[in-house]
């Protein structure tokens, strides 16, 4: 088993507290992200496990046993960085090869056969005789990443590994760390600061703000039902309109009321209380020009401050009183800037949070099987 558990896990630097009593438990062989602005303490979280900083408090098991005073070498974690951390003069095999004797019993023979089959699966065979002067910034992340391979650790760390590459080559990586994950079927947590990268390699997501978790949720769930306006503001491209409302309630029913529109709110019921007030919720993919909806109930007018053409969809900056909503408009629509366009949210995507940005509604109800991996959004 390699499954980790984080029990008020805290760690402070002098009066930084980096990471706050967060808990957190991992489930064997999974794939978990851990995402969030810099300096809210994922990289940290992860240095403890590996045993690179000292804990401040709390309790850290590793399949079950405490490791809270384990050295490093004695937990059988295996760390990628974000620099690669390769040694200059030595080859990609060498690099490979490096503190296996300090930290296992195997003969000369078996380390060379663990880092040929490491090479196999990274398909850099012909890399191992070059040193990483003479590697792409690829190449070189695939030697760092078979350096921890050949070690079979229970526990694989990635602080942040593709952040040095450029896009079309993070995106082809993404897609082999999952081969990767597949094949070795070790528990993996994967730092990052790109919810994109966050979104497709996780199998649940963990959004860190300021040293505190404020959600872990397989990605769909986390992108439908955020329950914090931080997670929902920062989880999605472009992020999800918050704009405040009143919240005015007749019998059961009730209304959120913008300066500039007024929306009634289905299933009030899902309500625990009942508000005067809130932060109301929604994506921009969610919002719709009426003319390219069938039947639109619920319609308000915004005036288009500024067009983002995306390619796949023209993004409108538009003007709802003194506040800003994006909206996403099919491709190649005739939209300019000045003109007052008739729209309408999508009644199952409205979300209301409190003034501390607690989710307090969601206008569809999250379904039980949200425990399930599911594709994530395009983002």
């Amino acid at each position: 088993m390699s499954d980790i558990t984080m029990t008020g896990l805290t760690k402070r630097f002098d009066d930084v507290t980096a990471v706050d009593n967060i808990d957190l438990e991992t489930h064997d062989g999974e794939f978990l992200a851990l995402v969030g602005p810099s300096g809210c303490g994922k990289s940290t979280t992860l240095r403890m496990i590996a045993g690179l900083e000292s804990i401040t408090s709390g309790e850290l098991k590793i399949g079950g046993q405490v490791v809270n005073d384990l050295e490093p070498k004695a937990r059988n974690v295996a760390m990628v960085f974000q620099n690669y951390a390769l040694y200059p003069h030595m080859t990609g095999s060498q690099n490979m090869k490096f503190g296996m004797k300090s930290v296992s019993d195997y003969t000369d023979e078996e380390i060379d056969q663990r880092v040929q089959d490491a090479a196999d699966i990274l398909d850099i065979p012909d890399l191992l005789d070059r040193k990483p002067a003479e590697l792409s910034g690829g190449e070189r992340q695939r030697v760092a990443i078979g350096r921890a391979i050949v070690r079979e650790p229970d526990v694989f760390l990635l602080d942040e590994p593709l952040s040095n590459l450029d896009a079309k080559l993070r995106v082809q990586m993404r897609a082999e760390l999952l081969q990767i994950h597949r094949e070795i079927d070790a528990t993996t947590l994967y730092v990052t600061h790109d919810q994109t990268e966050a979104m497709t390699l996780g199998d649940r997501v963990a959004v860190l703000n300021d040293g505190h978790i404020e959600q872990v949720d397989p990605p769909q769930a986390l992108y439908d039902y955020p329950s914090t306006r931080f997670v929902a503001e920062f989880i999605g491209s472009p992020a999800m309109n918050t704009l405040p409302v009143s919240l005015q309630w007749e019998g059961h029913a009730v209304d959120a009321v913008h300066d500039s529109f007024e929306l009634s709110l289905p299933r009030a019921e899902t309500f625990d209380a009942r508000p005067d007030s809130g932060i109301f919720g929604a994506r921009p993919e969610d919002i719709s020009l009426v003319r390219n909806v069938e039947e639109a109930t619920q319609t308000f007018e915004a005036e288009v401050t500024v067009t983002e053409p995306l390619g796949e969809s023209l993004l409108l900056h538009c003007s709802v009183g003194d506040d800003e909503l994006r909206v996403k408009a099919e491709a190649r629509s005739t939209i300019e800037v000045g003109d007052v366009v008739e729209l309408t949210v999508d009644e199952d995507r409205f979300h209301v949070f409190d003034s501390a940005g607690e989710a307090i509604y969601h206008s569809s109800p999250r379904q039980a099987s949200d425990e399930d991996r599911v594709n994530p959004p395009e983002l």
